[in-house]
């Protein structure tokens, strides 16, 4: 596949004490109608013991990027630029037998659908024994104690007897705990988890919330945490990056970002959630327009199209120039850092409440 001129990123710094460092990775997936652009030049770092989550509407780039960190992309299909360091170990460009190595071992993923994710035709105890075996070299007996101790660590009760069960024997909120058992049966030192809520009601969402942060405490895991819900967020969250059509668009801590947002987008975001403070017969605020098609991204700010603060740049600077994201605190936007103050001080915190 050809390789794509990319867009020129932000000088971000690599933080040597990261144990997770991606920096100006960019993901083009080839199809029938072109080249799809769906990472942009993305860079952030994770620490041991820490949850970064990241936000975004369907199609903003998140799962992508995590799913190349597990390289789970194919390679046919793909183009993929930039640099992975997981624990000082490169990973674009390792082979696909040391990514197998890494895979439920080292680094573990939460996938969104438990239920497809989780093989109908053996039993669940089977399913968490496997990786155990694989990685570990356990006897057949000792990887079946193993996943029978990690049911019981998720909550599962009666978890000797739950084993011999298949997933569709399984609560959806049972299902999920189960692949949270299966993902950390190796203790990686990193777990992804897609959406691990999505479908869950707030009682079972808030049990597997809590189940996360005691197995972090306990195994020092570092968390990338994807979602679009900005109130599990920040439950879960050390700190937050916000993407947007494959550009990561404001990044800080979880105070910072919720309490003072810097990025049109994120006013958008936190102005569309409902609140149970505020006056129920209020209308929301959606964000105006839909997300830009990745085959053919706008030019400059690929948020420009969409934003209502754009004419107060000046110029065509929004449509012909791409803001770039700088390292720590920040945002890629061209408003300056007075009129972010005023606008977000004036305009978007009275909504806020």
């Amino acid at each position: 596949m050809t390789t794509l001129t990319k867009e020129a990123g932000a000088p971000v710094p690599a933080d040597e004490g990261a144990f997770l460092s991606v920096r100006d990775l960019h993901v083009t997936f080839k199809t029938e109608d072109g080249p799809v652009r769906a990472v942009n030049g993305l860079s952030f770092d994770l620490q041991r013991g820490k949850t970064l989550g990241i936000v975004g509407e369907s199609g903003s780039g998140k799962s992508v990027t995590n799913l190349t960190i597990l390289g789970l992309h194919n390679p046919m299909f793909t183009t993929i630029e930039g640099d992975i360091v997981l624990d000082g170990k490169e990973l674009t460009t390792a082979r696909e037998s040391e990514l197998e190595k890494l895979r439920g071992n080292k680094v573990a993923m939460i996938f969104q659908d438990p239920l497809t994710a989780l093989s109908p035709y053996y039993t669940v105890g089977r399913q968490i024994a496997e990786p155990y075996r694989k990685h570990t070299g356990a006897s057949k007996q000792a990887a079946w104690d193993r996943a029978v101790e990690m049911l019981g660590k998720v909550g599962i009760p009666n978890p000797k007897a739950r084993a011999k069960d298949y997933p569709h024997q399984f609560s959806g909120g049972m299902r999920q705990r189960a692949m949270i058992a299966m993902s950390l049966v190796c203790n990686p030192d990193l777990l992804i988890a897609d959406e691990p809520t999505t479908a869950l009601d707030v009682t079972v969402q808030a049990q597997i919330l809590d189940l996360l942060k005691d197995l972090q405490r306990e195994f020092g895991t570092a968390i990338i945490f994807i979602t679009h819900d900005l109130g599990v967020i920040s439950d879960m969250a050390d700190d937050i990056m916000v993407m947007y059509a494959g550009n990561a668009v404001e990044r800080g801590t979880v105070d910072e970002v919720l309490r003072s947002p810097q990025h049109p987008y994120t006013w958008g975001l936190l102005n569309s959630m409902p609140r149970i403070d505020s006056d129920l017969s209020a209308p929301l605020a959606p964000i105006p327009g839909a997300p830009p098609s990745l085959l053919n991204p706008p030019s400059g700010c690929r948020f420009h199209p969409r934003c209502t603060f754009a004419e107060r740049v000046g110029g065509a600077r929004c449509v012909t120039e791409r803001p770039l994201l700088g390292p720590d605190r920040a945002s890629a936007c061209h408003l300056t850092a007075e009129q972010k103050r005023t606008i977000f001080v004036e305009e978007i915190k009275p909504r806020l409440g």
